[in-house]
């Protein structure tokens, strides 16, 4: 019998490393021409949020968003959970709530068994379940490397959307989950990662990030975005940008998932860590002083990582104690933003 092929062999990255680097992107969608003024379309491109927002009501806003990515795991039906779970999250941080996906599917026909293909679809279809929605639609094609994802339409009332570009100076920020996820997704493709890593690691990409919609109500949340293929410093940097703030990040608060830091300090890593840094580490502050190893992990794509939460710090233990109780038990207050003055970098860190 003919050994299964490793779904990770068939593709050139996995998750969010797949990206397009931070600099890259940036020079493409300033080609872009300049999209006409809808006065229904709350949230656009202008601030790379995570989702389009569009008025349909007084009440309702429509979140609209897609996301795929190669595997970057063996397991089909896994494979397919996690890249689900990756494209929710996105309503998530919009503070929306979903209520219908799409499937994005691209497969190496001749390489790829239909069984295997199946339960990569049934992988997301579950995830999708366990968020109270339908896998209603999609579209697939036969594509050189396996691609999977959905698209993603939920509810927020227009009051209650979290821009990623609405973040106050004063603001703490808190991030729901461990970093380290693209070093143990690097770890696995070399065959280093053990048992209790790859369950880290598949944990850590299957949850969903439900609790954004709670966090919406709060009055003392002010922005939100995930943390995805730009890593924190990325996300945190699009943040800063977009409120006209200086982000200090302490570039020790995050947790880290298990095994992370002795991968790191072995050199295992992510092409998309060194891009990052390449893309936006001449914006960030007080990087001198840091070692490689530290580096690499704030600038660690995160497939389906966590919410990053700028809230009033009179309501950041409320909100600790909201994500923590949700079962985001890794949450850290990873720094803090600030009024931004003269020539000073969008992002800082210090410890």
């Amino acid at each position: 019998m003919t050994a299964p092929v490793r779904l990770t062999s068939l593709a050139h990255g996995g998750g969010c490393g797949c990206k397009i680097s931070p600099a890259v992107l940036q020079d493409i969608l300033a080609r872009m021409p300049a999209a006409a003024a809808f006065p229904n379309l709350l949230v656009g491109t202008e601030t790379s949020d995570d989702a389009a927002v569009w008025r349909l009501n007084d009440g309702q806003a429509l979140v609209a968003t897609t996301d795929f990515f190669m595997p970057v795991v063996d397991d089909p039906f896994v494979f397919g959970q996690i890249a689900a779970t990756n494209a929710l999250s996105d309503i998530y941080a919009m503070g929306g709530k979903p209520i219908l996906a799409l499937a994005i599917v691209g497969m190496p026909i001749e390489k790829l068994a239909p069984e295997t293909i199946g339960q990569i679809l049934a992988g997301g279809a579950a995830v999708c379940a366990a968020a109270g929605i339908p896998v209603a639609g999609g579209h697939s094609i036969d594509s050189v490397e396996p691609i999977y994802g959905l698209v993603a339409l939920g509810l927020v009332h227009p009051d209650r959307v979290l821009k990623n570009s609405a973040a106050r100076a004063g603001d703490v920020l808190i991030l729901t989950k461990a970093l380290g996820v693209g070093v143990l997704s690097a770890a696995f493709k070399q065959e280093k990662l053990d048992a209790a890593g790859y369950d880290a690691l598949v944990a850590s990409t299957t949850q969903l990030n439900a609790v954004g919609p709670a966090l919406a109500e709060l009055d003392g949340v002010h922005a939100m975005t995930d943390v995805t293929g730009f890593g924190l410093l990325g996300h945190a940097l699009e943040m800063a940008r977009g409120a006209g703030l200086t982000a200090v990040i302490d570039p020790h608060a995050a947790a880290l998932l298990p095994g992370v830091e002795a991968l790191a300090k072995a050199g295992v890593r992510t092409g998309a860590s060194v891009r990052n840094w390449a893309s936006y580490g001449a914006q960030v502050g007080g990087a001198d002083a840091l070692d490689d190893g530290t580096r690499d992990l704030l600038c660690d794509p995160q497939t389906s990582g966590g919410l990053l939460i700028a809230v009033d710090p009179a309501q950041a233990d409320q909100v600790m104690a909201l994500v923590q109780a949700q079962g985001f038990g890794l949450a850290r207050r990873v720094g803090a933003l600030q009024a931004r003055s003269g020539d000073a970098p969008p992002l800082v860190l210090r410890g």
